[in-house]
């Protein structure tokens, strides 16, 4: 049975595409999916064709659920989830949530993360220690857990992270979210050297400047800092992409729809930016 919505179905069947995958369906994993390039990321990969598991954290459910219902009105078919990246155990949950709808999980994007902007010297041990629980082990989590799934299923399957601009080029005022998705490169690598015998293609993707509440937050920290007005400083920032504008999700989706595609599975072990022309690697 054809479970997808135009908007038009039963309510029946619009529940079928919130909670369950077609048979044969690929199932992706998109964390931090409520908003943002998540959000962007989890709709384009609804059109692709698959299956898309909307996880985010408890607090976010309204925009969990509002991912889903988009998603569903396209013609596509979703679930959501809650998951907190930073508990393993929460993520082993999400992943046989993932399993329950579709059967198999062949795409996990850990997009999940978060930033922080402050002087290092003004920063403080708890601000450092959550952004490393967030960005990091939240990352570690995510790819270990898809990783076991997949290594049981024995077809190997597409792990995806969420890098940044400042993996290759660290920004003032970004220090410790810098340190993180450095981090995150490592990890990536590592993790494609040692899941390539299982079939399983390891990657990231690194975003620039782009048009979010994180970047809204910088811009007005900075602002604060330099002493300009809201957007000056974002604008200096943009100044440097040679494209001329600053991203929007929708680039980085389309990124990581390539990513999660059979196009890309002689790809493994790169982190691959999505910055206008930033930053050349």
């Amino acid at each position: 049975m054809n479970t997808t919505s135009t908007g038009t179905e039963s309510p029946s069947t619009v529940e079928a595409a919130r909670r369950s995958a077609p048979q044969g369906q690929r199932v992706a994993v998109v964390t931090g999916a409520a908003r943002g390039i998540g959000e962007g990321i989890a709709r384009r990969l609804a059109r692709d064709g698959l299956h898309v598991i909307v996880a985010d954290l408890p607090i976010t459910q309204e925009g969990i659920d509002s991912t889903v219902d988009e998603i569903i009105l396209a013609g596509g078919t979703a679930t959501g989830v809650s998951v907190d990246v930073t508990e393993e155990d929460s993520v082993a949950a999400l992943v046989a949530a993932a399993v329950e709808a579709g059967g198999h999980l062949d795409v996990f994007v850990a997009n999940a993360g978060i930033a922080q902007v402050q002087e290092l010297l003004d920063y403080n041990a708890e601000d450092f220690q959550k952004i490393l629980d967030v960005n990091i082990t939240g990352v570690f989590n995510s790819y270990r857990q898809a990783a076991k799934q997949m290594v049981a299923q024995g077809h190997g399957g597409k792990i995806i992270g969420a890098a940044s601009i400042v993996a290759f080029r660290p920004f003032a005022f970004l220090g410790a979210y810098s340190a993180t998705k450095w981090a995150v490169r490592g990890l990536t690598q590592a993790a494609a050297m040692e899941w390539a015998e299982h079939g399983i293609t390891v990657n990231a993707y690194g975003p620039g400047i782009v048009g979010t509440a994180m970047w809204d937050l910088i811009d007005e920290k900075l602002a604060a800092k330099n002493g300009q007005q809201r957007g000056e400083a974002l604008a200096e920032n943009a100044a440097s992409i040679h494209l001329g504008r600053v991203s929007v999700p929708a680039d980085v989706a389309k990124m990581v729809s390539y990513l999660a595609s059979e196009d890309s599975d002689y790809v493994t072990g790169q982190t691959m930016l999505v910055d206008g022309g930033i930053q050349f690697s």
